[in-house]
């Protein structure tokens, strides 16, 4: 919030313009005008020398009520002005709000290593980044693999999401990939949405080998409901460094395989829903696909602009009043008595 100084009837400030002249008139012209005048007194009488000096001083500061005047006729123009002070305050309101679902695949090939560090934590941190640039907006979570459930319903609450974001993580569900019974679960859980637009970003590495609702299926529900789903598949080109068994100490021991992606099949969810198919092959890919999602899904913001006036003019009313009557008394009064 900030105040701006201005005045409601600025035009009539070229009032003062008007005072110019008696000023010119009070330096050229006023000699003319002088009246002389004498003091009858005793020469040999200190009372009346006293008396004589002090109507002398007195009668020198007479321009002193010409001024008075002047100020006073000024103060007045400038209450008809009606200056006052102006607070500006400014509120967003979303017009179009969007619900979004992030539909993330935690199958044991999303820890390959084509992507750095491993292609779900590179999803991860893009996905947190995305999820900083929609403040208006309403984001949810969910996770699958061999099946499917809501890490995080949507809410405005970014705080939560990103909490939920980096909890994510493979082995809290059963491996596969059940692409049909992420988008499903995805769709219920925003299908009844009140917002606007509603869109689900879904992303795999594989092919649909779970679950008990086909990918088709769950495309129609998305259409039905008329929900937006973009799709992303995530890996490279050829072979890269996956999971293929668990080492004596439960880790995974890596070889090279290659990078299988249901193309078409994430082609067609997307197109059936007016989404669009993305290929993300790198760690710099991934960052523009969630970049270019985020330009395509705007969310409509109204800004409204709030005045409130304070208005000045009562402070030089009374002030050019009181000049005004301050310079009749000492007219009619200490100066009338010196004439």
């Amino acid at each position: 919030m900030f105040e701006i100084g201005s005045f409601k009837n600025p035009e009539l400030l070229w009032l003062l313009a008007v005072l110019l002249p008696l000023l010119v008139w009070f330096f050229v012209f006023r000699h003319k005008d002088r009246a002389g005048f004498n003091f009858s007194y005793a020469p040999n009488t200190k009372k009346y020398s006293q008396i004589n000096n002090l109507s002398k001083l007195i009668w020198k500061l007479r321009p002193f009520l010409f001024f008075l005047r002047l100020l006073g006729l000024a103060a007045l123009i400038i209450a008809l002005a009606r200056p006052q002070t102006s607070s500006v305050s400014t509120r967003t309101k979303t017009t179009k709000g969007i619900d979004i679902v992030l539909a993330i695949d935690v199958s044991s090939s999303m820890l390959a290593k084509d992507l750095k560090p491993n292609r779900l934590s590179a999803l991860k941190k893009v996905a947190a980044e995305f999820v900083g640039k929609r403040p208006n907006d309403r984001i949810g979570l969910v996770v699958y693999a061999g099946e499917s459930y809501t890490k995080t319903p949507v809410t405005s609450d970014k705080i939560i999401v990103d909490r939920s974001l980096q909890e994510v993580n493979y082995g809290d569900i059963e491996d596969g990939t059940a692409i049909g019974m992420g988008l499903a679960t995805a769709v219920n859980r925003i299908k009844d949405s009140k917002a606007l637009s509603k869109v689900i970003i879904l992303l795999t590495d594989g092919v649909n080998n779970a679950g008990f609702i086909e990918p088709q299926t769950a495309a129609d529900l998305a259409l039905e409901y008329n929900i937006k789903t973009y799709t992303i598949g995530l890996g490279t080109n050829g072979n890269a460094m996956t999971p293929v068994a668990y080492n004596p100490d439960g880790t995974f021991r890596y070889g090279l395989r290659p990078v299988e992606i249901d193309e078409e099949l994430l082609e067609e969810i997307a197109s059936l829903t007016g989404g669009q198919y993305f290929r993300a092959t790198d760690n710099s890919k991934l960052e523009e696909i969630y970049e270019e999602i985020n330009k395509l899904e705007k969310t409509e913001i109204e800004e409204f602009t709030y005045y409130s006036y304070e208005e000045h003019y009562r402070s030089w009313l009374i002030l050019g009043l009181v000049l005004l009557v301050l310079e009749w008394l000492l007219k009619h009064s200490l100066y009338k008595s010196v004439i």
